[in-house]
């Protein structure tokens, strides 16, 4: 379940982009303002709104610690904020003076990129706030961009309908047509799709465009040195123009905002509509996420700031069947369907099963006629039976899916942890993934993607015992 919480009206004029800290969410508007509002109760800071800009102010982003705002205007500026006393650290101005419509922070915030109307871009130090790098695209506006969440890359999306790909050292390495119409907006999935050998790490790239589509993309990092960008899917749903798409802080929901009014939040792995909400009475401008909470907002040209809040089920529901914890059967290997086999009084059935390769993912996919034709189990009261308990297990595992609340869950290899230990980002993990993960090199935080302060990692019993309570619950 999802439900509207809190709905903010301080702006005189079009709500163009929204953005998340750990602990607060900035608004920004054609009427030339910026909005910071706290997320413990959605009160306005004594400092906001935040004025300089001379004209529209097109986007808004939070380094990944929260303690600078960016924001960019028509006037050709970028802004720094100080987000704790709201005062300018610096205006960067566009080298070129063009309208600047989009800028976002690297995931280490030691950069910050800004792209322009007329198609440059560039790459600030946000240290010593000096351009270090410029480059741009051959035609159209840029309009957004997004960093690849090991901040090796960042991808940007033009009006001409292009996505491009840049490295840290601002070189073009891709470039094609993505939507016809032009891009809008594009977002990484933080959360990696799969992590596999050789340094090789699989995300989920969303962008959206003025063709009314929404296409995902899966992009593989290998080591530093190389990408491949594969076109996934087309989620459909919108029957006009989508202005924004932003991923959800575990990478399970994707949500989009349209012309049409609507907002849609979708089931990134089954890719199905989780909600359609249709408050806004406008074209709905931007979506965002917030990073460690189950909060939505959305803004509108109806001059409003929407805050949702989910359900947590809304979240262990937007998991896909082979992200489960193997605790479910269609993880199981063929061993476990052989142990399962025996303890259902079926033993007589082990070697068939074994013979035809048979795992948890197969044994949900047996239908009688496929035991009596392919397995060649000819005793019609074996085959019944077994069909009886396969629909159990399939029953059992509908009612677990549900059921497993989300801080059960380690957030690297979604599964259900067996020894959970806190690290010094303040969440638990599964300890062998948080050893595995540290032991790559990767000193930073999974949810977060800051630095770790410490490698510490200290076993979390009160979740462990927690964890084996549900189990005793649930498994009889």
């Amino acid at each position: 379940m999802v439900k509207l919480i809190h709905t903010i009206a301080d702006h005189r004029d079009d709500v163009n982009c929204c953005a998340f800290s750990f602990s607060l969410l900035a608004t920004c508007s054609l009427d030339k303002t910026v909005r910071l509002y706290t997320l413990s109760d959605f009160t306005e800071l004594s400092y906001s709104p935040l004025m300089f800009h001379t004209y529209t102010v097109h986007c808004c982003c939070f380094s990944p610690s929260g303690h600078v705002l960016a924001s960019c205007s028509t006037d050709g500026t970028t802004v720094l904020w100080n987000t704790q006393s709201g005062q300018i650290l610096t205006v960067m101005e566009q080298p070129s003076g063009s309208p600047v419509r989009v800028c976002r922070f690297s995931p280490d915030s030691t950069c910050l990129v800004s792209g322009a109307a007329d198609g440059t871009v560039v790459m600030w130090n946000a240290q010593t706030y000096k351009l270090h790098r410029y480059g741009s695209v051959k035609d159209g506006s840029l309009v957004a961009c997004t960093f690849s969440p090991n901040g090796n890359f960042f991808v940007t999306g033009s009006s001409c309908g292009d996505l491009t790909v840049w490295d840290d050292k601002m070189r073009c390495l891709h470039s094609e047509k993505a939507h016809d119409l032009g891009i809008t907006c594009c977002d990484f999935s933080s959360q990696p799709v799969s992590d596999g050998e050789q340094g090789l790490q699989v995300f989920h790239l969303a962008t959206c465009g003025q063709d009314c589509q929404i296409k995902i993309w899966v992009v593989s990092f290998i080591h530093t040195s190389g990408f491949e960008l594969k076109y996934k899917s087309t989620l459909s749903g919108h029957c006009a123009p989508v202005l924004a798409c932003a991923f959800s802080h575990n990478g399970q929901m994707l949500v989009s905002g349209s012309v049409d009014k609507s907002v849609i939040v979708y089931d990134i792995n089954t890719e199905n509509t989780l909600h359609l909400l249709t408050q806004h009475t406008r074209y709905v401008t931007t979506c965002a996420f917030a990073p460690n909470s189950l909060l939505l907002a959305t803004g509108s040209m109806d001059k409003t700031v929407n805050i949702w809040q989910f359900d947590p089920g809304t979240v262990a529901q937007a998991r896909s069947s082979e992200e489960q914890p193997k605790l479910f059967t269609e993880n199981w290997s063929e061993d476990d369907v052989s142990t399962w086999l025996s303890a259902q009084g079926l033993k007589e059935l082990v070697d068939i099963f074994k013979i035809n390769n048979i795992d948890g993912k197969e044994l949900l996919t047996l239908t009688k006629e496929s035991l009596a034709d392919e397995l060649k189990i000819e005793s019609l009261g074996l085959r019944s039976k077994l069909m009886r308990k396969i629909e159990e297990l399939k029953s059992k595992m509908k009612s677990l899916s549900s059921e497993i609340p989300d801080e059960f869950i380690c957030p690297i290899t979604r599964e259900l942890m067996k020894d959970p230990v806190i690290a010094a980002d303040g969440y638990s993990y599964e300890k062998e993934a948080m050893e595995n993960w540290i032991s790559k090199k990767k000193r930073t935080s999974p949810m977060t993607n800051l630095v770790l302060p410490s490698l510490v990692l200290t076993p979390n019993r009160t979740l462990k015992m927690a964890i084996n309570r549900w189990l005793e619950t649930h498994q009889k």
